[in-house]
């Protein structure tokens, strides 16, 4: 689940995404002060927004909000009380975390691409990247799918030139970090990190 306020652009509202595909062809219903987004020929639930949020919300932020059960249990209870029937199945297990890079191969159909194995700690994923300095052997930062970057990109299961990829290997800069390097590469971490535990974000 992706949030989002900045009342200074788009007004006192919440914007609230369910899915990582987007709506191919939007059906609105509203319901009090909430305007649900939905796909026409499914009738699935992709979005919603909250109008007049600073009334069910306290809101200091301008961009992304994070998700936290504290924020979650305010939301749902201003969908009960505007009648609004939105299950909210949130994962709260972190999505940026220590990977660590089992094995990298050479993309076989794009010559800057390499596919990587990445180990997160629970399990092995495959990993895209087309970072130069990226290696096996790697300890690195994955944000894994349903991670919100810094910049508002959502990570989405993806399929790059014909292989499936299932989150992305980060740069500094990616991640915000401040005085981060301005040339082309993932951040490398210590090898004293712990893989599969969180990466903790700089605070912004």
């Amino acid at each position: 689940m992706k949030v989002a306020y900045n009342k200074a652009h788009v007004g006192d509202v919440l914007l609230v995404q369910l899915a990582t595909e987007s709506i191919v062809k939007t059906e609105v219903e509203r319901a009090g002060d909430v305007a649900i987004l939905k796909e026409e020929s499914t009738g699935e639930i992709k979005a919603f927004n909250l109008f007049n949020a600073s009334k069910y919300l306290e809101l200091d932020v301008a961009g992304n909000v994070e998700v936290t059960p504290e924020l979650v249990q305010k939301i749902e209870a201003a969908l009960t009380t505007n009648g609004a029937e939105i299950s909210l199945d949130v994962d709260f297990s972190p999505k940026f975390v220590v990977g660590y890079v089992e094995a990298k191969e050479k993309h076989p159909n794009a010559d800057k691409l390499s596919v990587c194995k990445v180990n997160v700690g629970d399990e092995t994923l495959q990993i895209v990247c087309g970072a130069p300095n990226v290696e096996a052997g790697q300890k690195v930062v994955v944000a894994k799918v349903g991670a919100v970057m810094p910049s508002g990109l959502l990570i989405k299961e993806g399929n790059l030139r014909g292989e499936d990829s299932f989150g992305m290997l980060c740069s500094a800069r990616e991640l915000a970090i401040p005085g981060a390097p301005e040339v082309k590469g993932i951040l490398v971490l210590e090898d004293s990190a712990e893989v599969g535990s969180p990466f903790e974000m700089p605070s912004r």
